[in-house]
């Protein structure tokens, strides 16, 4: 068997559990699969911290800022996942992939996060996921580096995101403060490696378009 043979199997096989976990996540959305918070590769930087004493309207702000995180890492997953079905080299794809792992944690950290707030995550999460996994899958068709530029120019906005809902959060909620510190680390590491792989660097009126098209998420999904 060569080693042409080898590599072809190989990249199936990545295909093949990519898509398994597309299906799962579907699953998940229909009420069928397991939650995302059993798929933890990391603990949550919350863990073994003690519940803070929170009002009843810091709560539920505490809850709503998390759902927007929750969602946007729905999105996320979707977003990379559409990405590494299209992306034309192998390397390309383990790359969006193990970015990918990193951001199911985060969704699990959230999805665990609002059971502690006794919130529930966005009903709006399976448009979300549709739309977002349909752009990803539409970057990658032009090329790697326009895939991962959109990676570097989301993971911006993203962060953004983070640091106003980290200034947002009430000051006794240090366990959601210490899971999106943890996630601005990671967002800005993915968005910075996508340059370095190859991507793109969006103009400004792209990534002012994008920012504009990520407030209805926000607006939308800290309500429903």
């Amino acid at each position: 068997m060569n080693d042409k043979t080898l590599s072809s199997r190989g990249e199936l096989s990545g295909l093949d559990r990519l898509l398994s976990r597309v299906d799962q996540r579907l699953r998940q959305f229909a009420g069928e699969g397991s939650g995302s918070a059993q798929n933890l590769a990391r603990p949550s930087p919350a863990h073994g911290h003690d519940e803070p004493t929170l009002s009843e309207r810091e709560r539920e702000h505490s809850a709503g800022l998390m759902r927007v995180n929750h969602t946007g890492e729905v999105c996320a997953q979707a977003l990379y996942q559409g990405q590494a079905v299209m992306a034309r080299s192998s390397d390309t794809r383990e790359k969006l992939l193990g970015a990918a792992q990193e951001e199911a944690d985060h969704l699990a950290w959230c999805e665990t996060r609002l059971q502690e707030l006794d919130a529930k995550p966005s009903k709006l999460n399976p448009l979300f996921y549709a739309a977002s996994f349909a752009l990803g899958a539409a970057t990658a068709m032009v090329s790697d580096k326009v895939s991962l530029g959109f990676v570097h120019a989301t993971e911006e906005r993203v962060a953004n995101h983070l640091r106003a809902h980290l200034k947002s959060l009430p000051g006794e909620d240090r366990k959601s403060q210490l899971i999106l510190q943890q996630m601005l680390i990671d967002e800005e590491h993915h968005g910075q490696e996508a340059l370095e792989h190859g991507g793109e660097e969006f103009s400004r009126p792209i990534k002012d378009a994008m920012s504009l098209a990520s407030q209805l998420m926000t607006r939308t999904t800290y309500w429903i």
